[in-house]
C-alpha cells in the first residue's frame, strides 16, 4: 500500500515478532518481525504459507481507497470511514493520507484503538452511556487539544446518564471542553434513533441543560429503513437534513462558533449515491455544514452482498470497486463424487450475508483456472462443503480461492492478513485489532 505518512504507532506494527498467534504464516517466519517477513516477498503459494490464508489484494485495496476519496470530494463530502469494518490501522491512516476527516466508531473500545493509533477526530456512531468510557473520553480530550470525539444522543435518560460521568463543565484547572453529540434519528421499525422531530427536541433540551455537552448536528444510517430503495431511503435523508434546519432555526445550535460547523452525518456502503444527493440540496443553515459520510465496507469490498448493493452499480461513471479479499483454502477429502471437503470453515470465513463462492482453484503445480462447477453449500467449524459438478475438476491438494462476502464479519477472524500483488507475491500485511 502507498502512503504519503504513516503515524509512528501504525508504524511500529511493522516491529512485531511473527509467532503462533498469526494463522496462515509461514512456519518458518517464527521470530521474523512483521516487516522482515514482508521485505522478503515471498509467494502466498510457494513461500510456506499454510492454508487457509486469507489474503488481500493490493492492487484491489488501493483501487477502492482512493474511490470513495475521490466519489466524497467530487461531492463535497467529508469521510469518516467506518473503521469498524477493519480495525486496521494501517488502512486508517492510508484513508486518512487520501483526505478523511476522521474515522467512525462503533464502541467505545473501538476509539480507544484508534487513540492508540493517533487519530485525532472520532465519530462515535452510538449513544455512549457508560460512565468510564464518558469519562476516557473526556480525559482524552483534556490530554490532546487536537482530540475531538463526536457520538450520538437519542434519548433524554441518555443525556442525563452523560451528564452525571462527565460532571461540572470547569475544574479547578479550569474549562472543560464539553463532548460533541449529534441528535440521531432512526425510523421506526428500524434500529437505535428517535423516531420524531419532537422526541429531537426534547432531546436537545436535555443536551442545553448539560454543560458538559455540546450539540452540533444530526445524524443517522439510511442502511436501517425498512425495505430500503432509493425512493424509502431518499425521503428518510430529507427527514434527516429537514431535522437539521428545524434545529438550526430554532437556534439549537447556539454552542458552535460563527465558523464552526454543524455536523450532518449519514452513509453506510448501500446508499452512498443518495446521501450525496440529498446532502447537496441541504439548504443553508446559520454556520457551514460538515456532510458527513460514513461508509466502511468499500475498503475490501466483497464476492456478493456489497457487490450487488453498490451504488456504482447504479452511477458506473461515477467510480467502482473491486472485492479484495481471497481465502484459500486446501481440498483435504474427496469422499463421494459430487462432494469435496476444504479446510476452511465459520472460523475462517463469513457466512452471515452469504456462503463464500469457489473463484479459482490452483493445482500443488501451479497451474490456475476457474472453479466453474463448485459451490460451497454449508460449513462447519473448519471445513467447507463443496458440491463438485460432473464434469468439474478437482483433486485433493488443490487449492480453491473463495470469494467472501460482508466484509466486517472477514476481518474480524484474522490478526495479520497477507497483502499480495496479482502473481501471489506477499508485499505487507494488515494488522487487525478485534
Amino acid at each position: 500500500m502507498a502512503a504519503e505518512h504513516v503515524p509512528e504507532p501504525v508504524a511500529r506494527l511493522a516491529e512485531e515478532v511473527v509467532d503462533h498467534r498469526f494463522k496462515g504464516l509461514p512456519p518458518d517466519a517464527v521470530g521474523l518481525t512483521v516487516g522482515a517477513l514482508a521485505a522478503q516477498r515471498r509467494s502466498v503459494f510457494s513461500g510456506g504459507f499454510t492454508t487457509p490464508v486469507l489474503t488481500l489484494s493490493a492492487g484491489a485495496l488501493e483501487h477502492n481507497l482512493r474511490q470513495l476519496g475521490d466519489f466524497c470530494a467530487r461531492h463535497g463530502l467529508a469521510f469518516a470511514p467506518h473503521g469498524k469494518t477493519s480495525m486496521a490501522p494501517r488502512l486508517f491512516a492510508r484513508q486518512l493520507d487520501l483526505g478523511a476527516w476522521g474515522v467512525t466508531a462503533a464502541v467505545p473500545w473501538h476509539a480507544r484503538v484508534y487513540r492508540a493509533f493517533g487519530i485525532e477526530r472520532i465519530f462515535l456512531a452510538n449513544e455512549v452511556v457508560d460512565a468510564a468510557a464518558l469519562r476516557w473520553m473526556a480525559d482524552e480530550q483534556a490530554a490532546d487539544p487536537r482530540a475531538r470525539f463526536v457520538c450520538y444522543v437519542d434519548s433524554v435518560r441518555g443525556v442525563e446518564l452523560m451528564g452525571a460521568a462527565l460532571g461540572p463543565a470547569s475544574d479547578a484547572a479550569g474549562p472543560v471542553r464539553p463532548l460533541d453529540v449529534v441528535v440521531e434519528l432512526g425510523v421506526p421499525g428500524g434500529r437505535t434513533g428517535v423516531r420524531t422531530a419532537e422526541e429531537a427536541a426534547r432531546v436537545a433540551d436535555a443536551v442545553a441543560a448539560v454543560p458538559a455537552l455540546r450539540l452540533v448536528g444530526v445524524a443517522g444510517y439510511e442502511g436501517e429503513v425498512p425495505d430500503a430503495d432509493a425512493d424509502r431511503v431518499r425521503a428518510w435523508l430529507r427527514s434527516l437534513t429537514a431535522l437539521a434546519a428545524e434545529l438550526d432555526a430554532a437556534g439549537r445550535f447556539a454552542g458552535l462558533g460563527a465558523d464552526e460547523e454543524i455536523v450532518v452525518s449519514a452513509g453506510g456502503s448501500a446508499w452512498f449515491d443518495v446521501v450525496a444527493e440529498e446532502f447537496a440540496a441541504l439548504p443553508a443553515l446559520s454556520r457551514p455544514v460538515l456532510r458527513l459520510l460514513r461508509s466502511g465496507a468499500y475498503v475490501s469490498h466483497d464476492d456478493d452482498h456489497y457487490r450487488r448493493l453498490t451504488p456504482f452499480n447504479r452511477i458506473p461513471d461515477e467510480g467502482s470497486l473491486l472485492p479484495a479479499f481471497r481465502l484459500w483454502a486446501q481440498v483435504v477429502s474427496r469422499p463421494e463424487p459430487h462432494l469435496a471437503f476444504l479446510n476452511a470453515g465459520k472460523r475462517d470465513a463469513s457466512y452471515d450475508l452469504g456462503l463464500p463462492r469457489p473463484v479459482a482453484v490452483r493445482t500443488p503445480e501451479g497451474v490456475e483456472r476457474d472453479a466453474a462447477g463448485l459451490e460451497v453449500v454449508r460449513l462447519a467449524d473448519q471445513h467447507a462443503f463443496v458440491t463438485v459438478a460432473p464434469d468439474a475438476e478437482l483433486e485433493v491438494g488443490d487449492w480453491v480461492a473463495l470469494g467472501l462476502s460482508h466484509p466486517c464479519t472477514v476481518f474480524d477472524r484474522w490478526q495479520l492478513i497477507p497483502v499480495v500483488e496479482a502473481d501471489g507475491t506477499v508485499t505487507d500485511f494488515v494488522r487487525t485489532f478485534f
